[in-house]
């Protein structure tokens, strides 16, 4: 897709490769300071499509788009950065973006301040698809007769029995951007509603910070048990992951 220039914004976007957006990549996560959900995409060939920004011809930020996975068939923009020295014309760079990129959507958490002022902006069908946890309360919860051990040696899963059955089973995800380790859990069907899943998720929860990381968590927005256990076990909300489409509304 060629380069092109808008006067008077003076902003050029070019499509590049992963390697040429990472120093601002790594100032992008700097100031998100935060669980990044969509930090891997880049790292898996083919997945992302991105673009550096230019002002005058020098580059002074970057934008991508999610084209494959399970955004294939799609233009989602996840990720755009400006330098500090441009936010006053954020509006005008990401309107430039959207153009030459021919996104088609955006996709981010509401703890990316700017991408999500750019949804609000000029997405529709806005829908909140997972809610994003982070840990602010330890928790000293007991079961009683409860035995948690891995479920496979060295590994980051485990397993919790109960009277020599498997009540629940959850792990430690560490494919975002470190420190931050992602827990999930899921409890067996004749053992939810007892206490199992916060337990779980607590000591979970403690393995994660003896090996040095940042334990986080995230949901569907409409699973209100899981919910519920992740706050029980010292978890608050802090982001929605939005979605929202770009272009005509059909209306």
């Amino acid at each position: 897709m060629m380069a092109q220039v808008f006067d008077p914004m003076e902003f050029t976007v070019r499509p590049v490769s992963v390697p040429d957006i990472l120093p601002w990549r790594d100032l992008y996560r700097q100031e998100m300071n935060c669980q990044i959900i969509h930090d891997s995409l880049h790292a898996r060939e083919g997945w992302t499509q991105p673009y550096v920004i230019e002002s005058a011809g020098d580059a002074c930020g970057y934008g991508s788009l999610a084209i494959s996975g399970p955004w294939s068939g799609t233009r989602t923009i996840f990720e755009f950065y400006i330098s500090e020295n441009q936010r006053s014309r954020f509006f005008e760079a990401f309107e430039v973006f959207m153009l030459i990129s021919a996104a088609d959507a955006i996709e981010t958490q509401t703890n990316d301040v700017m991408l999500t002022a750019m949804l609000h902006t000029w997405a529709h069908d806005v829908v909140s698809e997972k809610i994003i946890f982070e840990d602010r309360l330890r928790t000293a919860f007991r079961v009683t007769g409860a035995i948690l051990r891995p479920r496979e040696p060295e590994g980051d899963w485990m397993l919790l029995e109960v009277g020599g059955e498997v009540a629940a089973t959850g792990g430690i995800l560490y494919h975002y951007n470190r420190p931050y380790g992602d827990i999930w859990m899921e409890v067996a069907d004749p053992f939810r509603m007892r206490g199992f899943g916060t337990y779980l998720v607590q000591e979970l929860k403690r393995i994660c910070y003896e090996a040095g990381s940042v334990p986080c968590a995230r949901c569907n927005t409409e699973n209100i048990a899981s919910r519920r256990t992740l706050q029980k076990a010292g978890f608050v909300p802090c982001a929605h992951l939005l979605t929202g489409k770009l272009g005509k509304t059909g209306s």
